[in-house]
């Protein structure tokens, strides 16, 4: 492992650290601000709701199946060239997306995005242990950790405030700006380091991971769409479940592997790493959901519908900061297992929600749902970080960034689906029998379709506009309950099996367990 660079002065540290944190918020508010542009993308390019999940989801698959060999090229290749590499493609790509109009091409370049940012994101943290001191490493790396948190609510808030003035394609703008930034930056500041005996790079394994998430993601999401029974969905989710079972083989396999298997054994580890993929499977999840329900039932604007979430951080922030005293003080599993309840009681309470917003049922289960996630989220890293020696806190913070981007990705493809699914049968039950069967089916494919078409049969579709908005609203509270389901299930399992009060994290681990944190 390199160590740290003794050449920086204060000053220039303090510009790794602004420049890393700047990439790093290219990355995060790239995921969660595009589901506020969600409608408008919809209205002018004619994406059907399984293309919309594809436009979001193509970023994150990406990111979350590359987001491991991605840290290795760093520490090989050198982690500035990986960082300006990422910065490159995701900027060319997000230009691009600035002009582009049909779906299927915006889903292709969301894809190099995602590209782009798994080779950034895991590089920043590399950059930031390999600059600072020991004394100043802590500090620096928790800027880095409060801006993954916070990037997501900043870029919900700037692209709505975006889009207040500007077109649906002016979150590609606000990505394309942070990109060149954070490439000056780099180009600047960055020093240039690389490990001096680096790992090994795992080829079968990163493409086994990839295409294992990437063909279980797509027939999650083609199942509303093309049936169930469908060939391409039965041989996306059947090769991705073969494909991911075949890395699991394969990394047992290795003697030093990209990711051992055999950690997820560890009590702090396993539990630490499933709380945080539900978490983020719920979070994410809500977000594609609610911002749609915000705009296209409600009919709140960009910029209302993102304020709309605004008490989120108050409630996050200052609680998130008391969670590892509670946590020591009550258990990681007591803790950790309410914060997964408090997080399924807000989804609960949101599922009461109508055609009519109630913004007080809207902003009481959204403080509900902070609350849960400010006390699961610290717990859920420390069992996991707390879990593996110093000589692989490298593999904690990667396992760490790729359960939550992969919960992204998990809850954007199953809680839209079941969006998706449930909308259509909606509209297919209420839609007035004075409508065209070929007017019925352009109405399943989205709300926003399901509106346009409306203006253009006269009579029956005001009743039609009126079924597809009801159905939206139901299909909401079916997504959410799922995800309710989902969350008191993990929930249990974290009560039950995660280190409590004064236990050693790895204190109950078997011998072979042990023996793979140790080699």
């Amino acid at each position: 492992m390199s160590a740290p660079s003794t050449s920086l002065t204060r000053g220039q540290r303090r510009a790794v650290l602004v420049v890393v944190s700047l990439a790093l918020m290219m990355v995060v508010s790239a995921v969660s601000g595009l589901n506020v542009a969600l409608p408008d993308l919809a209205r002018d390019t004619g994406a059907t709701q399984t293309e919309l999940q594809w436009i979001v989801d193509a970023y994150t698959v990406v990111l979350a199946g590359l987001l491991l060999p991605a840290g290795a090229l760093g520490d090989r290749f050198g982690r500035k060239g990986v960082l300006l590499a990422g910065l490159v493609v995701f900027a060319l790509a997000a230009g691009t997306a600035l002009f582009v109009t049909e779906p299927a091409t915006l889903i292709w370049l969301r894809a190099a995005m995602g590209l782009g940012a798994a080779l950034v994101m895991p590089t920043t943290l590399s950059i930031i242990t390999t600059s600072f001191p020991e004394e100043e490493k802590g500090q620096a790396v928790g800027v880095w950790v409060g801006v993954a948190g916070d990037g997501a609510v900043i870029g919900l808030f700037g692209t709505g405030l975006l889009l207040e003035f500007f077109a649906w394609n002016s979150f590609f703008a606000l990505n394309v700006v942070l990109a060149v930034l954070a490439l000056v930056g780099t180009v600047a500041f960055v020093p240039r380091s690389r490990d001096a005996e680096p790992p090994a790079l795992d080829v079968v394994g990163a493409a086994l991971s990839l295409v294992g998430v990437t063909a279980l993601v797509f027939g999650i999401i083609e199942g509303p769409a093309r049936g169930w029974s469908d060939v391409a969905v039965l041989v996306g989710i059947v090769g991705g479940v073969a494909a991911l079972a075949a890395f699991v083989g394969w990394e047992l396999r290795l003697a030093h592997p990209m990711l051992d298997p055999r950690l997820f054994r560890l009590r702090g580890f396993g539990t630490g790493s499933l709380s945080l993929t539900v978490q983020f499977f719920a979070a994410f999840g809500f977000f594609f959901v609610a911002l749609q329900y915000l705009q296209f039932v409600a009919g709140l604007s960009p910029l209302k519908a993102a304020l709309a979430m605004f008490p989120m951080p108050f409630v996050m922030i200052p609680l998130a900061r008391q969670a590892p005293k509670i946590a020591d003080r009550f258990g990681i599993n007591r803790v950790g297992a309410l914060g997964l309840t408090l997080i399924a009681t807000g989804m609960f309470v949101l599922t009461g929600l109508g055609a009519e917003l109630n913004y007080a049922l809207f902003a009481g289960g959204l403080v509900v749902f902070a609350a849960g996630m400010a006390l699961a989220g610290t717990p859920a890293t420390t069992a996991i970080v707390s879990s593996l020696p110093a000589t692989k806190q490298g593999v904690a913070s990667a396992v760490n960034d790729t359960s939550r981007e992969l919960g992204s990705a998990l809850g954007i493809a199953i809680l839209g689906s079941v969006l998706n699914g449930a909308y259509r049968a909606g509209v297919a039950d209420a839609a007035p029998a004075g409508a065209p069967p070929e007017v019925v089916d352009v109405a399943q494919q989205s709300v926003a379709a399901a509106q346009e078409v409306a203006a253009q049969i006269g009579p029956a579709g005001a009743q039609l506009a009126t079924a597809a908005q009801q159905a939206f609203v139901d299909a909401t509270g079916a997504a959410l309950g799922t995800a309710a389901a989902v969350l008191l299930a993990a929930a249990l399992y974290v009560l039950v099996r995660a280190p409590r009060r004064g236990d050693s994290l790895r204190s109950h681990d078997s011998g072979a367990d042990r023996e793979a944190v140790s080699d």
